[in-house]
């Protein structure tokens, strides 16, 4: 070898890409072993792709199942929490029933049944998280209160609920339904 630049003698191969041309028609001792070779790693990767494919049918069964088992769940504790309220309330329709049946009698007396079978449902409506929304006497809030009517006023403090409509329910720290309120409005 003649001493130079540093460079050797060999031709610029790109040794990442690309393998020299074979000497003189030798075969690499590896070809007769590379027939057979690659044919049982076909048959493995083919088997073991099919036991990937296996898998992944029945994990998309399962998951199938999963979410169909917690849609059904779901609907059952529906059921389950529906029939809860209905529990709750079927003492006011007792009473409501008593007090259809009962021979016609005093006003005094219905009235006080009634305010009774008011006591109740509000009982049974607190048990279920149920609580009104007190507004009369309140600065408006919109997002408890809906507007019905503005009155003009300088009997009250401009912006303050004089009446309500409808009363309105929170359900556990929620809004259920706002409380349709007259609010006073004044020009002062």
């Amino acid at each position: 070898m003649a001493k130079g630049n540093g460079k050797t003698d060999t031709p610029n191969l790109d040794l990442e890409h690309e393998l020299p041309p074979a000497e003189s028609g030798e075969e690499p001792a590896s070809a007769a072993t590379s027939t057979t070779a690659p044919l049982s790693e076909v048959d493995k990767l083919r088997a073991e792709r099919d036991a990937l494919l296996d898998r992944l049918a029945r994990l998309q069964a399962e998951f199938d199942n999963a979410r169909k088992r917690a849609v059904r769940e779901q609907q059952e504790f529906r059921e389950f929490a529906a029939a809860d309220v209905i529990k709750n309330i079927l003492p006011v329709m007792d009473s409501f029933e008593r007090a259809l049946k009962a021979p016609a009698g005093d006003a005094n007396d219905l009235r006080s049944g009634l305010e009774l079978i008011y006591r109740q449902f509000q009982d049974a409506l607190q048990k279920l998280g149920v609580q009104p929304i007190e507004s009369v006497g309140k600065p408006f809030d919109p997002r408890v209160h809906e507007a019905i009517e503005m009155v003009d006023t300088t009997e009250a403090p401009d912006h303050q609920v004089l009446d309500e409509f409808q009363r309105g329910y929170n359900y556990k720290g929620r809004l259920l339904r706002p409380a349709m309120v007259r609010v006073a409005r004044n020009s002062r």
